[in-house]
């Protein structure tokens, strides 16, 4: 296969928008990190595959395709979701192994993760693994090294870099479109925001999009194709469509409006936004040949980056 290039379908009308999944359980989430060890996940019910085998079905029903970046420890644990995922036409993406973010991993770790988490996807779905997404959006100014370990992992794109304002992520000042850092072949394709006010406010999913009116990223969606001209890119979890899910104890009043908030409108907020705009997956959108900005971010050089594995070279088992 040739090298692909991305840019936003901007010729046609309407332009097609990018919806993914990151398939992870509600207790992965990286707000409940301090009180649920990793070491305990295999003892708490899981609820991942009966939930995206919802999203699927809704999916389904809307007849569109999506990425669903996946965690190897959810893949390992339930390989024929895998299979169903990608026998259903959908783009299967890594995840990393277990939603640890990027920030809080060495090179070396980061890379072992990476490489592994692809390998089994790509084992377990029998198509290649073009896509990277970062446990919580983890790609920041200080690890901005991640980018050339995943390029250097064989991933042909990162979704990882969220151009917001937050507590736990962003780049505020990185592109909003996609973008190729100076240096690298990879591609990497923000969450999309709207530019208002001097600022990028969010309208590509997550919380946001079950907090905030469905009116405004209506509203938000249509002007980032009408008026810009760019492919939007969305994201959301298995876990927000499950208002049963257990109630965590332990957690900030903070993080319970988070994650619960409006979790038993989320499905039919979905089905109004797969309606409302036409959706597919991020391959689909975005790998296509072209040409894209290579914009310089401040990657680190060669005795910076503290890479930990050589293009060639084999990692740790994870």
């Amino acid at each position: 296969m040739g090298t692909f290039e991305m840019t936003a379908n901007r010729a046609e009308s309407p332009i097609v928008n990018a919806m993914s999944v990151d398939v992870e359980d509600f207790f992965q989430v990286s707000a409940f990190e301090r009180v649920i060890d990793r070491d305990d996940w295999d003892q708490i019910e899981c609820r991942v595959e009966s939930n995206t085998d919802r999203v699927l079905a809704l999916f389904e029903r809307h007849r569109v395709t999506a990425t669903f970046f996946t965690l190897g420890w959810v893949a390992e644990r339930y390989p024929s979701l895998i299979k169903r995922i990608a026998d259903q036409g959908h783009e299967i993406g890594s995840h990393g192994y277990s939603h640890v973010r990027a920030t809080e991993q060495s090179p070396i770790d980061f890379a072992a993760d990476i490489r592994t988490t692809r390998k089994i996807l790509q084992d377990l779905s029998g198509q290649p693994v073009y896509g990277y997404r970062a446990a919580s959006f983890s790609v920041a100014k200080r690890n901005l090294w991640a980018l050339q370990e995943i390029e250097a992992a064989g991933y042909r794109y990162s979704s990882s870099v969220n151009p917001i304002r937050h507590d736990l992520y962003g780049i505020p000042d990185a592109p909003r479109f996609s973008f190729r850092p100076k240096g690298l072949e990879l591609i990497e394709v923000p969450i999309t925001t709207v530019k208002m006010f001097q600022a990028n406010l969010p309208c590509g999913g997550g919380g946001y999009f079950r907090i905030a009116p469905y009116r405004y990223f209506k509203w938000a969606i249509r002007r980032v194709n009408e008026r810009e001209r760019q492919a939007a890119v969305f994201y959301f979890h298995p876990w927000e469509i499950d208002p049963a899910q257990p109630k965590q104890q332990g957690i900030s009043l903070k993080t319970r409006f988070r994650h619960y908030t409006n979790l038993h409108v989320m499905e039919q907020r979905l089905g109004l936004l797969l309606q409302d705009f036409q959706w597919g997956r991020l391959d689909e959108v975005f790998m296509r040949p072209g040409s894209v900005e290579d914009v310089d971010i401040g990657l680190p050089g060669p005795s910076q980056s503290g890479m930990g594995i050589g293009v060639g070279e084999q990692p740790s088992a994870y």
